[in-house]
């Protein structure tokens, strides 16, 4: 089943499309800049893109975390991104009091994976009728989710994507079973691979998450060999000043030749041969 976003559609035999931008909105023009490089690149690869970026980071580690703009003032940085840049947006949802106004700008709600098991917030977003993305959470088996699908459906609402971010491992670790992305493109729906949060250290500063950005490209190419239809990554121009994960952000300017090997991991594994 192939899943519409705006002008595009994501399907796990179609072509790969990016979902990226910075963790959380951290001023309007860095959140504008990063967008026009990202879109930008993505032109001249000829790859489809959505930007993806928080207004409010609402499962941070300590109190003191910066958690972001709020859901007005985020909402309208979005709604500009959209329009001044042209790309369908992408950002979570972590109550269902914000769903109705969050539907009105963002052309993909995001489930948390803390939250994929909070029935209310899903049925309150698979009831817009927009594409709902929910993060497979941490604890689960790749198979549960096949009941976080039947929510969704429950409400008529087809428009599924499935995203893995690897599972806990131990204390302040996650590890990526590779099986976990065939088992849930055997749901039928559009599957994304979480490159950046999979490398996430959770917890491992002791006031907020680590991560290890150096594994991100041989997730990212592992992942893509398999043929998915989407790369979900958090990006930023300088992760080491970045306001929320930046151990495992990609930097921008070493994200050209990456999506290029990754374009080609991606044909071949939709090539007639490997199918």
């Amino acid at each position: 089943m192939n899943v519409s976003v705006g002008h595009l559609r994501l399907g796990n035999s179609r072509p790969i499309v990016l979902i990226a931008g910075p963790c959380v909105i951290e001023t309007e023009s860095r959140t504008l800049a990063i967008a026009r490089r990202l879109a930008a690149l993505c032109r001249q690869l000829r790859l489809p893109f959505i930007f993806k970026s928080s207004y409010d980071k609402a499962n941070r580690t300590a109190i003191r975390s910066f958690r972001g703009p709020g859901l007005g003032e985020g909402l309208r940085i979005l709604e500009r991104v959209k329009k001044e840049v042209q790309v369908p947006i992408l950002t979570d949802v972590h109550c269902k009091e914000e769903v109705e106004a969050v539907a009105r700008v963002a052309d993909v709600l995001q489930i948390p994976a803390f939250l994929c098991r909070q029935t209310d917030l899903i049925l309150a977003c698979a009831r817009t009728g927009k594409p709902v993305n929910v993060k497979k959470g941490q604890f689960l088996a790749p198979e549960d989710m096949a009941q976080v699908v039947e929510k969704i459906k429950s409400t008529g609402n087809r428009q599924i994507l499935l995203t893995e971010r690897g599972t806990s491992f131990g204390y302040h670790n996650l590890v990526v079973d590779m099986r976990s992305l065939a088992i849930l493109k055997g749901m039928g729906y559009p599957v994304v691979f979480d490159a950046t949060h999979s490398v996430q250290l959770p917890g491992g500063r002791g006031t907020a998450s680590g991560g290890e950005h150096l594994f991100v490209p041989p997730l990212a190419r592992a992942a893509v060999a398999i043929g998915i239809a989407a790369l979900f990554m958090e990006v930023h121009p300088a992760p080491d000043h970045a306001l929320s994960d930046g151990p495992n952000s990609v930097k921008l300017r070493e994200l050209p030749p990456l999506l290029r090997q990754l374009l080609a991991f991606d044909r071949l594994a939709k090539s007639p041969v490997a199918r």
